[in-house]
């Protein structure tokens, strides 16, 4: 369907309105910065179904753009975090210079990332990748601080990983002679063994830098830091989901069809564990919050990984519930730093304390937030905690339970340190004059963080576009047979609830 092109350039043409409009008027470069995000994002949404399928040829190449019911759950990640943090950087940019560099490389990528989510075909899909990967190197070194160090590491990780999903596609068209994903997925069976594991090899290298798998995770946490936290939000919450999206392709599309797939799911599961105890103990040692949040992305993102490595039903909707939920909470996150950044001009704990009573929105947001992280009801993450747990514990993978049991323990350790370190601690006079945050900053922090409250409780909003999902993908398992493998789900009419919450919520009410 043409709406699927007409969104794509709508993207591009706002991001070019955006950067001249600056010398005109700094209005109207907010105003068409959000237009370039809203616009196509409501007519995604709108328009844009499974099945609808745009086909172009160019140079004997055939292109194509669609969507499917897993790509739409990603969709909603991009394109629904991407409107919060447009809203947000309205504020956070005033008074900044290079306003519409930062305007055009923030829609260049939310464009990259459904692009690469709508496309059918490798070249359109590498094509996108790297349009992803520029402007978000360009947002890592738009401050000009440590850019031989942040942006070079990133610059040559993400080549690594270019090359390899490159090196890839060649390997791929060569011995069915189409770029293709469905053609890949149909012919892959069939191919000599040694592609089947030099292709999955070479792509999960690709996917695996954006999702900053050890050992490919160097790069993160000076990128995640060093960029505008405005955008860091999207980099951590979203971008680092495109290498998830790729990855989950991979284990399912592909792996699932061949011997050889068990053990790769098995190396990834313990890749993803040993990056969420890592990324845990690196976050502990940090007093900036910026490097903090940046070790704590990889950590949650260890999580994910693990989910989508065991790759069994409870498993995978596990890793595709906490890669939402993460979005949710690290994006707020993110965010908070960002507003605190601006309203006190630092972001190291050592420096500012005691802002509760001068942020107490930003506390509110934070709060919600660093509980869901922490996994503690009622929010998002403990619903996917104990989805990985039962699915690791009735796939009998208990030395990871206990990996991930411990990293999510010492997680506690460095949410209280965030939350001490900025709000609870002694007010001090430095800081009596601080104000809370624009509204324009609060206001997305708060939704975010409401939301993930309400997937906490009514887990059923997400869970079952993420079942249409699976099911999409192969996995022939129904929403009310899935429900019956956790034991902490129930039915309110005709929602999905967390049975024990619900007693839990009446109780304080009544007492």
């Amino acid at each position: 369907m043409e709406m699927n092109y007409i969104i794509l350039v709508v993207f591009l043409g706002g991001a070019l309105l955006t950067f001249f409009a600056g010398k005109i008027n700094n209005v109207l470069q907010d105003i068409l910065f959000l237009a370039s995000i809203l616009v196509p994002a409501s007519l995604f949404f709108a328009y844009v179904h499974a099945g609808n399928i745009f086909n172009l040829t160019l140079g004997g190449i055939h292109l194509s753009l669609g969507i499917n019911a897993m790509s739409w759950l990603f969709a909603l990640i991009v394109l629904g975090l991407g409107s919060m943090a447009a809203f947000y950087s309205v504020s956070f940019m005033k008074g900044k210079e290079r306003r519409g560099y930062f305007y055009f490389n923030f829609i260049l990528t939310i464009m990259a990332m459904t692009g690469i989510l709508m496309s059918r075909d490798l070249v359109s899909f590498f094509i996108f990748w790297e349009i992803m990967t520029w402007s978000s190197y360009l947002m890592t070194v738009y401050n000009g601080k440590d850019v031989q160090t942040v942006g070079i590491k990133y610059f040559v990780f993400s080549a690594i990983g270019a090359y390899a999903m490159l090196m890839a596609i060649v390997v791929i068209h060569s011995i069915n002679g189409s770029f293709m994903i469905e053609d890949l997925v149909r012919s892959f069976p069939e191919m000599p063994v040694n592609m089947q594991i030099l292709i999955p090899v070479l792509l999960l290298t690709g996917f695996g830098v954006k999702a900053a798998i050890m050992p490919l995770h160097v790069w993160a946490p000076g990128a995640y830091s060093n960029a505008p936290m405005a955008y860091t939000s999207i980099f951590s919450g979203a971008l680092s989901k495109m290498g998830i999206y790729g990855m989950v392709i991979v284990m399912v599309s592909l792996l699932s069809y061949v011997p050889e797939g068990y053990w790769f799911r098995e190396v990834i599961a313990w890749m993803g564990g040993i990056t969420a105890v890592i990324g845990t103990l690196w976050a502990i040692k940090q007093d900036d919050a910026k490097k903090l949040l940046a070790y704590s992305s990889i950590a949650q993102l260890g999580y994910i990984i693990v989910g989508i490595g065991i790759g069994t039903p409870l498993a995978m909707m596990a890793g595709l519930f906490l890669a939402v939920v993460h979005a949710l909470f690290k994006g707020t996150l993110f965010l908070a730093v960002g507003a605190i950044e601006r309203q006190t001009g630092t972001s190291n704990f050592r420096e500012v304390t005691g802002l509760i009573r001068k942020m107490p929105w930003t506390f509110v947001a934070s709060l919600i937030s660093i509980i869901s992280l922490a996994g503690i009801p009622p929010m998002g993450g403990f619903v996917g905690k104990w989805m990985l747990y039962e699915s690791l514990l009735t796939s009998n993978h208990y030395l990871l339970v206990i990996v991930i049991f411990f990293s999510s323990t010492a997680a506690f350790l460095y949410c209280y340190k965030f939350l001490f370190g900025f709000f609870l601690g002694q007010e001090e006079k430095e800081w009596a004059n601080v104000k809370e945050a624009p509204v324009l900053m609060v206001v997305p922090m708060l939704i975010l963080s409401f939301f993930s409250f309400l997937l906490g409780t009514y887990p059923g909003i997400i869970l079952k576009p993420i079942d249409a999902g699976m099911q999409y993908l192969g996995y022939g398992i129904t929403q009310d047979h899935l429900w019956q493998t956790s034991v902490i789900f129930n039915t309110w009419g005709n929602q999905v609830v967390l049975q024990p919450l619900l007693y839990s919520i009446i109780a304080i009410f009544l007492f």
